[in-house]
């Protein structure tokens, strides 16, 4: 699950992590109000206005802007809140702002000049241990620096059981040059944002830029995290940070039925009950010819009226012109989806597109003759290679 960067900043300073302090606005008549709130808080005198989206490069797409006095606040707060950001990681459509971060200046003269820094903690799944990825070209995209610059990006890795170990922090601070207060305010950075990543059951924090202030301050900020959804039972709390308009609404509505949906850019739908099987069946779709228009995993207690609200949200694609429903029962009954399949005809109404089913595993005589005695037109196969023969045949 991804979180807004003020949400992110907020467990980051929970956890000591020393951020550039903000107000969120979503609201323009907020605007002066909140400056000189923030500016009373952190004697700042000039603002940035930050769009809040959950997409990176929001600077390159006009999201982020300095403010020198109120009008200015002012005028960057109408012009970002409510735009349609488009930026490189949210494709030509873009997303629209609700809400803009108003945060201190951090960029202020002093003994030393500002220096930018990039940071991440995830997991390094091939090794089983996790990883601090960091870099003396903060600011940059880190695919830009690995391209250009490979020799300047280094990862420490952590062994789960140990934990960050002291000399590790010291380590990466030494690495990105820094000596002095600075080393040590680096060090306690590392320390609490990897215990941060580790307690929220996170799988990504990613601190672009870590700022090196003029008087030796290494703060956040900027804050990109992405939650684990499979640990959100241990973290209550953080349910209330999700952001559905966000996120894909046919994403959101698959959720609510318990249904694991990624919508692709292919033209045949998928529903499938297992990972694996989802995979194998969107490669023989491939080799057959067609593009998987989604990842679409029913689970093992699919019932008919999951099955049926699959059938509507992969509907909603209108670049799907077949579906392909292969099911082997091992936990799930595949008279149950056969049923589901039959429900949804029926609810639906008139499905425009052709339907290949695949049912294998419990059950699977009872539901072939549900589907044969209910009359519809669905084509049904036995191998997965028939199934992928049928797709191939129906986009001929």
């Amino acid at each position: 699950m991804n979180i807004h960067e003020y949400q992110a900043k907020e467990i980051l300073k929970s956890y000591g992590v020393a951020i550039q302090e903000g107000v969120v606005v979503d609201d323009a008549n907020d605007t002066e109000n909140s400056v000189k709130e923030l500016q009373e808080r952190t004697g700042t005198d000039w603002v940035v206005v930050k769009a809040q989206i959950h997409a990176g490069g929001r600077g390159k797409g006009g999201g982020v802007k300095l403010a020198k006095s109120m009008d200015e606040a002012k005028a960057r707060v109408n012009d970002i809140l409510g735009m349609q950001l488009v930026t490189p990681q949210t494709g030509p459509e873009g997303k629209k702002v609700n809400k803009v971060l108003i945060a201190q200046d951090v960029y202020y003269p002093g003994a030393s000049e500002p220096k930018e820094f990039y940071m991440s903690v995830l997991l390094d799944r091939a090794l089983g241990k996790n990883v601090i990825i960091y870099t003396t070209e903060g600011g940059m995209d880190i695919e830009e620096v690995a391209e250009s610059n490979p020799e300047k990006i280094w990862k420490e890795w952590i062994d789960p059981a140990t934990g960050l170990l002291p000399f590790q922090a010291r380590k990466i601070a030494f690495n990105l040059g820094l000596e002095g207060q600075a080393m040590k305010q680096m060090v306690k950075f590392v320390n609490a944002l990897y215990q941060a990543y580790v307690d929220t059951d996170s799988s990504m924090f990613e601190i672009n830029p870590v700022l090196k202030t003029s008087d030796d301050r290494i703060i956040a900020v900027d804050a990109k995290v992405d939650l684990d959804d499979n640990a959100l039972y241990r973290h209550k709390d953080f349910a209330a940070l999700r952001d559905e308009s966000e996120e894909d609404p046919t994403e959101v509505e698959a959720k609510k039925f318990n249904l694991n949906y990624v919508k692709l850019d292919g033209n045949v739908g998928c529903m499938v009950n297992g990972a694996g099987l989802a995979m194998a069946t969107m490669d023989i779709i491939k080799l057959s010819g067609g593009d998987p228009a989604n990842f679409l995993d029913v689970g093992g207690t699919a019932s008919a009226e999951t099955v049926e609200a699959g059938f509507r949200i992969i509907l909603k694609d209108p670049n799907v012109k077949a579906i392909l429903i292969n099911i082997f029962g091992g936990i799930v009954r595949c008279d149950r989806v056969a049923q589901g399949v039959v429900d949804a005809y029926q609810n639906i109404g008139d499905i425009p597109v052709p339907i290949i089913v695949r049912l294998q595993g419990t059950n699977a005589e009872e539901a072939k003759k549900i589907i044969d005695e209910s009359g519809l037109e669905v084509r049904s196969a036995i191998l997965l290679q028939e199934a992928a023969d049928a797709v191939k045949a129906v986009l001929a």
